[in-house]
């Protein structure tokens, strides 16, 4: 099994920003693409941004140009910087790991059902 767990999630003004950090453990040689994903209230949970083992990363339209996600090779820990945020942004933000590549991933027609492993979440909240 994978453990993952969330952190840096905080209230902050539109236009600032945040950094959140996934802490991954257990059976990490088993995962291939990580990811972001967020859910507001009962809306649909949305992929945000994901990155395969070769670095490569894709992004959702609503967050490109604005959030960046990261891996740090060594300790396999996930991050994602998010930059000019805006009140959509509000939403709890959910790490996860899939044991196939997130070109895999991004291609199916909802990238949280390609997942396998799941954080409980960090709570982002934008005000205006």
């Amino acid at each position: 099994q994978v453990h993952l767990v969330e952190s840096g999630g905080n209230s902050v003004q539109a236009g600032g920003s945040l950094r959140l950090s996934c802490a991954p453990s257990g059976r990490t040689d088993s995962t291939y693409c990580m990811g972001w994903f967020r859910q507001d209230g009962g809306k649909e949970r949305e992929g945000v941004a994901v990155v395969d083992s070769d670095g490569a990363t894709t992004y959702a339209d609503s967050v490109k140009g604005r959030f960046t996600i990261s891996k740090d090779g060594a300790k396999n820990t996930l991050y994602l910087q998010m930059n000019n945020l805006e009140p959509e942004d509000t939403a709890m933000y959910y790490c996860a790991a899939a044991a196939i590549s997130c070109s895999t991933v991004v291609a199916g027609r909802r990238w949280d059902y390609g997942m396998d492993y799941w954080g409980k979440g960090t709570l982002v909240t934008i005000s205006s």
